[in-house]
C-alpha cells in the first residue's frame, strides 16, 4: 500500500529517491506513464500487468478502447529502483507533467503519482474544496 506525500529534489540526471517504505513493494520493477491530471502515475509491475490485462480483453474494434491502449502504453516506461532507492522520470514525463527541479511524491493505495509543485498544490486545493462532497457521495453508496 502506498501512502502519504513525500517532497524530493530532481538530480541533473532527472533522478528522485522514493520513499524508503514505497521501495519494499517495488524490488520487481515498475512502470511509469502519463496520469491523466498531469501527473506520472506508477505502477508496482504487477499491478500494471493487471492494468495491461484489463486493457486487452476490450475490444480492439472499438476507438476509445484502442486510444486508452496508445494512451496508456506509448507514454509507458519500465524502470527499476538504483542502489541508491532512486527512479530516473524519463524526459518526456517530466514535460508531460511540468517537472523541474523538485517533484511530490503521492502515495495512491494501489500505485503511487509524481506531480510538479506547482500542479500539487492545485490539485491539493481542489482537493480540500471537494473532501466533503466526495465523501458524501460514498457515504450515500453504503
Amino acid at each position: 500500500m502506498f501512502l502519504g506525500t513525500y517532497e524530493y529534489k530532481i538530480d541533473e540526471k532527472g533522478r528522485t529517491p522514493l520513499p524508503p517504505r514505497f521501495r519494499e513493494q517495488l524490488h520487481q520493477g515498475m512502470v511509469m506513464t502519463q496520469g491523466l491530471e498531469k501527473c506520472i502515475t506508477v505502477y508496482p509491475l504487477e499491478a500494471w500487468q493487471n492494468i495491461a490485462d484489463r486493457l486487452a480483453a476490450q475490444s480492439a474494434n472499438r476507438s476509445k478502447t484502442r486510444r486508452i491502449s496508445r494512451f496508456t502504453f506509448a507514454t509507458a516506461f519500465m524502470t527499476e529502483l538504483d542502489a541508491q532507492g532512486r527512479i530516473a522520470i524519463p524526459p518526456p514525463l517530466r514535460r508531460y507533467a511540468g517537472i523541474g527541479d523538485a517533484a511530490v511524491i503521492a502515495g495512491v493505495n494501489t500505485h503511487f503519482e509524481i506531480w510538479s509543485r506547482e500542479n500539487w498544490e492545485a490539485e491539493s486545493e481542489l482537493m480540500e474544496n471537494e473532501a466533503w462532497q466526495i465523501s458524501e457521495g460514498i457515504e450515500d453508496r453504503t
